[in-house]
């Protein structure tokens, strides 16, 4: 797997946008990446350097549209921390 493979997208959250001040980043990942290669793969897509990778495994929500019940499919969230010397991640600077 690519780097490109592991990071599904960025979320974009109020929670989300208060840590790109402190090189917080929030990216939708594959279910079955370690921290290692989410770490690999922030480093070789946007080259920077990553400190620390927290994640988490995020339960889908009950929906309902009229009588049909629904479920929105889990996910796994990782919350990368850049080291600080590191140049910060320009996608994001670009929202702020």
């Amino acid at each position: 797997m690519n780097a490109y493979d592991i990071i599904i997208k960025p979320v974009l959250s109020e929670k989300s946008y208060e840590g790109i001040a402190n090189k917080k980043y929030t990216f939708k990942v594959v279910k079955s990446a370690t921290k290692t290669d989410i770490k690999r793969a922030v480093e070789t897509a946007f080259g920077v350097k990553v400190a620390k990778v927290n994640t988490v495994n995020v339960q889908g929500k009950f929906k309902r549209m009229g009588r049909n019940e629904g479920k929105t499919s889990d996910y796994k969230k990782a919350i990368v921390q850049l080291a600080e010397d590191s140049k910060a991640i320009e996608f994001f600077e670009n929202l702020m």
